[in-house]
């Protein structure tokens, strides 16, 4: 019998604060060695290893030393991108680390009378078959898989396992309903086993021709909403694979690096310097020594402003009674004294993607890529690549010509949009 190990969302370099920065490595270096630990055939990583296409190069120094652990055990890495790791204008830290050999990325196709015929590829130890989908930004990759030759990958004999990086329609969870996604139904039937990625909460369904469509989840936290998420409760970790010429068993592998301390506040019927006092108090006879400390503040008060509950404060109280780190989520804090844009969800993300949803509409143009949800998703791209940092030791004049270049090709006006 073999096993192979499955990961997705690692977002190494999604943390760039020092306390969970070295927890998000610390988990990634701990379930490495669990694949060790327990001698698994290979491991499949089915997207956002990193969190960027070009990471942070101490975290990916870092990772990478792990890797070479694993590979120098004899144990094969295979990767798709992912939305975050996957880059349409350039080399990913991907393309690199499968140049030197330490990983083998299992995406490749090719056009065959208008439709796409992905490559299968064969671990030569086991014998299992693997093909890939790697995600795009905005949920591009749909356009891939509408084209798939699927009956092609159907006829396939052996163990097989699809490898993606795309939410399913009809697995969504609630509040990834702006997210984009793809019916099951797009999926080629028959295989053996469905490593996904993309959706951060871990998930194991099946429907009739795809018994098993796997999500393992973040393997620690790329947002503030998957620490939240942990914090409720929410285990994370990977998956550990046995299979012969079918899946014997899949067994979830919880890797946990540290405790967290969950803490929600309602400031409804409250005016600030009431909702402050009160939430202040209460939050000081919460027990967050070594550890991770997640606070939620909601609601409407009933007269001051928003800012007078300082997060700052909040910050401070808890790591004087011995927090590891601090995060703050306010989304939902209103005030009646102040009008203000409303958006559904509860991280940056979703705010943003709903606020360009709703107001796309109000800007006239003619050219019919800007309209509607084309529009609101060619912004979100556009708004990604205008916060890429300057790079260590790039001057300021290489640095403005790379995001002008990035931001020319993500509007198609660049010399690859050409």
């Amino acid at each position: 019998m073999f096993k192979f190990a499955h990961f997705a969302d690692c977002h190494i370099g999604a943390n760039r604060g020092p306390v969970l920065e070295k927890l998000e490595l610390a988990a990634f270096s701990k379930a490495m060695d669990v694949c060790m630990q327990e001698n698994v055939d290979f491991v499949l990583i089915a997207g956002d290893l990193f969190h960027a296409n070009l990471p942070d190069m101490y975290v990916a120094n870092e990772a990478v030393k792990k890797m070479k652990e694993v590979k120098d055990a004899g144990i094969p890495i295979y990767v798709i991108y992912g939305s975050h790791d996957y880059s349409p204008n350039g080399t990913s830290i991907i393309d690199i680390l499968a140049s030197t050999g330490l990983i083998k990325k299992v995406v490749k196709g090719e056009d065959v009378g208008g439709k796409l015929r992905l490559e299968v590829f064969t671990d030569p130890k086991t014998k299992a078959k693997l093909v890939g989908i790697s995600g795009r930004k905005a949920g591009l990759e749909r356009n891939y898989f509408e084209i798939l030759d699927r009956e092609f990958l159907e006829k396939e004999e052996g163990f097989k396992i699809f490898a993606f990086h795309s939410a399913i329609s009809e697995l969504k969870p609630e509040f990834l309903a702006q997210m984009e996604s793809i019916p099951v139904s797009l999926l080629p039937k028959g295989f053996d086993y469905y490593a996904s990625g993309h959706v951060h909460r871990r998930t194991e369904s099946g429907f009739a021709g795809y018994e098993r469509v796997v999500f393992p989840g973040a393997l620690f936290g790329g947002y503030s909403r998957d620490l939240e998420d942990s914090a409720k409760g929410e285990k994370r970790g990977f998956y550990v694979v046995s299979f012969d010429d079918k899946v014997e068993e899949v067994k979830f592998m919880e890797v946990s690096v540290c405790d967290f301390e969950y803490f929600e506040y309602d400031v409804s019927d409250k005016n600030s310097v009431q909702a402050k006092k009160d939430l202040l108090d209460k939050l000081s006879k919460i027990k967050a020594e070594s550890k991770i400390a997640v606070v939620k503040i909601k609601g409407e008060l009933s007269g001051g402003k928003t800012s007078d509950i300082s997060s700052s404060e909040i910050r401070d109280l808890l790591k004087e009674n011995g927090a590891l780190d601090v995060i703050i989520n306010r989304y939902g804090l209103t005030s009646k004294d102040y009008a203000s844009v409303r958006a559904i969800g509860e991280d940056v993300p979703a705010i943003e993607n709903r606020l360009l949803r709703e107001n796309i509409g109000a800007v006239k143009v003619s050219i019919e890529e800007l309209k509607a949800d084309k529009g609101a998703k060619l912004a979100q791209d556009l708004l990604k690549v205008l916060r890429q940092e300057q790079k260590l030791n790039e001057t300021k004049k290489d640095y403005v010509e790379r995001i002008q270049k990035h931001a020319l090709n993500t509007l198609g006006l660049g010399d690859e949009g050409k």
